[in-house]
């Protein structure tokens, strides 16, 4: 019987019903007689247990859709005038992307903080309906000079563009004020040109005025040529943006800018230089090729102010930095953000970006503004001397996803994520030089769920110095090996995991697979070491821990010995013979179309293809 540790009394919601909220308990979904309705996370159901919450594992064979999803119980609806009953604020909706919704619930009362958020959704008018990941409960708090409110909040993952769906939200509380609500909201579609636009084309002698003639709606097209770097001052309209379109012999050298505009469209330009789109809103860059120069700093496509609502996919990114043991960290010779964005509602999709201080970043400190309902999906990112993705400053619904990482010094940060959620999930990372995860500067709420990673030293090293807290790491795999120094930073020594300053009395972690290729399986979670498998299961939240070796890929997978070596991109999918498949725990919207028996742990479901990293045919 699959069982979870309990939290400290720190925290009022026990880990069970913590894994029980992600799994929804299928379960506690369905209908229910009075004496059972207890188990939506409470002692009635070990979530850790399906046969005890009466679930149904999707059938195998094939990829299976997501299982349809009953209405939850409604709990106490009653409010004796408790404190610790729940009374509901306004749902939001903030920044609709093209895949992803983000949900916030503000509360007040619960002081005991054992309210849950379950969630269902569909397309607006069918009749199915299907089980969202339950809202996290972020308790109030402030970190590096942001505070954030009291408030129920979380994303609706792997959605259509353009597309009206209703939510359903069951707030529940034990305590009395339980109450249900729906909403409609629609995700964003794709950016395109206005139907039958207009096309002017332009030449480098005629480009200014075409440009200052330009009407919303119209195709500004750039003939062969020669262009110096240019500036927008036009904005299109909702529906009729302007589009800015190169040819494959025109060639921009220098920055293109576009300073407080809206509705625009850059298309399919070759730039030798940056694109700066400081300020502005509503802007989709896509089939660009950006050669970062030195002249503009580095950088390829940014934004340093307040933006919101970009779409940025299938652009080629390169920078200057090169992939050395100089260029590694902060301090070392590295130059330029390849995509840099502040600002709510991006989407930064399947770009390749390499050879940059960090590959994709926000911003961070008080230059970060309003930095939620943030997508940065099927990207192939690599050679990026600081951070692969730098997620820093995340207040809410970050979701780092699908994304392919090679050579970088390391793949993820959040420093810190700003009570989140903020998630990280299904990446695939290979060689991090230093660490595959940066969760430092205090970070709250982070969710770490089936990744893959492989590198040199410590499978998961998290050497943050302050205390990590609130996180869920869930349904990854970590396998290291012998370490060394690089660049004046260490890779670790080949444990699994070390990760001293984890506050596990209220984090989540169970269900990884390890490995090491030094032989052994050691390491540390909060202030707990442990020698083996053994020890992991007995002595940390880890019972449901396995253990794996380079075996478990499905492709012949070298452990990089070398990590300044420039390897090339590497298949980390599973073998089907790997103890690692239908081994995951449930999670609903994230796992719930798998193969086979159960979910696989780690990034990539056996019989499902290869996700597309990078540009898009």
């Amino acid at each position: 019987m699959r069982r979870s540790l309990a939290l400290a009394a720190a925290t009022s919601l026990t880990l069970a019903g913590v894994l029980g909220l992600f799994q929804n308990c299928a379960k506690g979904f369905r209908s229910q007689s009075a004496s059972s309705q207890n188990q939506l996370g409470g002692p009635g159901c070990d979530p850790l247990d399906p046969s005890n919450c009466g679930a149904e594992e999707p059938g195998g064979g094939t990829n299976t859709p997501p299982p349809t999803c009953p209405p939850p119980v409604l709990g106490s609806t009653g409010n004796s005038g408790s404190a610790n009953a729940v009374q509901a604020g306004t749902i939001t909706t903030p920044h609709p992307t093209l895949q992803n919704l983000t949900v916030e619930w503000p509360f007040s009362g619960d002081l005991n903080n054992n309210s849950q958020v379950l969630v269902r959704y569909h397309k607006q008018g069918d009749a199915n309906w299907y089980c969202g990941m339950p809202l996290r409960l972020i308790p109030s708090g402030n970190l590096e000079g942001f505070s954030w409110a009291t408030r129920h909040s979380g994303s609706i993952f792997d959605l259509q563009p353009a597309t009206a769906y209703e939510l359903e939200l069951t707030l529940n509380d034990p305590d009395g004020g339980s109450v249900r609500r729906t909403v409609v909201v629609n995700t964003r579609a794709v950016p395109a040109p206005m139907a039958g636009a207009v096309i002017k084309l332009a030449t480098p002698s005629t480009l200014n005025s075409v440009l200052s003639a330009a009407q919303p709606g119209d195709v500004v097209e750039l003939g062969g040529g020669s262009y110096s770097g240019f500036q927008i001052n036009k904005s299109g309209q909702a529906g009729k943006p302007l589009v800015i379109r190169g040819t494959p012999n025109a060639v921009i050298t220098g920055e293109v800018g576009a300073f407080s505009a809206n509705h625009l469209i850059f298309e399919d330009l070759t730039i030798n230089g940056r694109l700066r789109l400081n300020g502005s809103s509503n802007i989709a860059v896509t089939g660009c090729h950006i050669r970062a120069a030195t002249a503009q700093g580095g950088d390829g496509i940014v934004s340093y102010t307040r933006s919101e609502d970009f779409y940025i996919a299938d652009n080629w990114v390169e920078g200057t930095t090169r992939w050395a043991e100089s260029s590694l960290g902060v301090n070392g010779d590295n130059l330029g953000e390849g995509i840099l964005v502040t600002g709510p509602g991006h989407v930064i999709t399947h770009n390749q970006v390499s050879g940059f201080r960090d590959g994709i970043s926000f911003m961070e400190d008080s230059e970060a503004e309003d930095q939620f309902s943030l997508d940065v999906l099927n990207n192939d990112i690599s050679q990026n001397a600081d951070d692969g993705v730098e997620a820093d400053f995340c207040q809410h619904n970050c979701r780092i996803m699908n994304n392919r990482l090679t050579n970088n010094f390391i793949a993820l940060s959040s420093q810190p994520s700003l009570g989140g959620p903020t998630y990280f999930i299904r990446n695939s990372i290979y060689n991090a030089a230093h660490v595959a995860f940066k969760l430092y500067r205090g970070s709250i709420g982070d969710l770490l769920l089936h990744n893959t990673i492989v590198k040199n030293g410590d499978g998961l090293g998290i050497y943050a110095g302050r205390s990590v807290s609130r996180a869920m790491i869930l349904n990854n795999i970590f396998i290291g090996g012998p370490g060394g120094d690089f660049g004046g930073y260490s890779s670790g020594t080949g444990k699994v995991i070390a990760f001293a300053d984890l506050v596990v009395a209220n984090s989540t972690i169970n269900y990884q697979a390890y490995g090491s290729t030094s032989g052994s399986l050691s390491g540390t979670i909060g202030s707990t070491s442990f020698s083996n498998l053994a020890s992991l299961r007995s002595t940390t939240q880890e019972k449901n821990a396995i253990q794996v070796d380079l075996g478990s890929f499905a492709a012949t997978v070298s452990y990089p010995a070398t990590p300044m070596t420039p390897y090339g991109a590497v298949d980390l999918r599973l073998n089907p013979a790997s103890p690692a498949v239908d081994a995951a725990y449930p999670i609903s919207n994230v796992n719930d179309r798998h193969h086979g028996a159960g979910p696989d742990i780690g990034a990539f479901e056996v019989g499902q293809p290869a996700p597309l990293f990078g540009p898009r045919p």
